[in-house]
């Protein structure tokens, strides 16, 4: 997926011209703490509510404010993740996208991400979590889906974490089962050590030991 798909259009760009006062306004009915300036169709920077802060005159026009964040944007080909770590990196509420013409097309918002990025790792798919501590030099992916699959299921994402100053590493398994036993005992036998596991049937076992409290505690009134 790349920022064009991410875009929404219903967030109106600040321009030159507007006051101080509007643009305060309409972060505050978006919820958000920037906003972009746009010429027409070229993108000028982005504006944060923290660049207004010490504006005495509400009636003074954005295109006169220092635009620290001219550099905030991403152009329309570029990967989520790449999204992803702009955003990150200078702690953005909205980013604007563009084209190599610099025309503005539209903005990302944070929710919109993440909606894009729960759908692109499985979140809402039916499953269990397997996390595996191993050691960089012994990290084999297709072993690792040799046992998934050898169990009739499927790695739905897989992602891997480092550590500064170590050799070892968390893979990350979401698999296409909710019963995680027969997984996990292939990867002990195979000497993997299972950091962490979590399936759904494990919270929906929860959920009906709750409920199930609830009843009886009731009925013992």
């Amino acid at each position: 997926m790349i920022a064009r798909d991410l875009i929404t259009t219903s967030f109106t760009p600040l321009r030159t011209s507007d006051p101080v006062s509007f643009a305060i306004t309409q972060m505050e009915e978006l919820r958000v703490s920037h906003l972009p300036i746009v010429n027409d169709v070229e993108f000028l920077g982005l504006i944060s509510d923290s660049d207004m802060l010490s504006i005495n005159d509400p009636e003074e026009e954005i295109g006169n404010l220092r635009r620290p964040l001219s550099g905030a944007y991403v152009t329309e080909g570029q990967h989520i993740f790449e999204v992803m770590k702009v955003f990150d990196s200078l702690k953005l509420s909205v980013l604007p996208v563009v084209n190599d013409k610099n025309h503005y097309l539209g903005l990302i918002t944070l929710s919109r991400l993440l909606k894009e990025l729960t759908s692109i790792l499985g979140v809402d798919n039916p499953g269990g979590i397997i996390v595996l501590e191993i050691n960089d030099k012994d990290y084999t992916l297709t072993e690792i889906a040799h046992i998934v699959e050898s169990n009739d299921a499927k790695i739905l994402n897989l992602y891997v974490t480092s550590y500064p100053d170590s050799t070892q590493i968390d893979v990350t398994l979401k698999i296409n089962r909710i019963d995680l036993g027969p997984v996990l005992q292939t990867f002990f036998r195979y000497n993997y050590l299972v950091k962490a596991s979590w399936s759904h049937e494990d919270a929906y076992n929860e959920g009906l030991r709750d409920r199930f409290d609830a009843l009886m505690n009731y009925l013992n009134i």
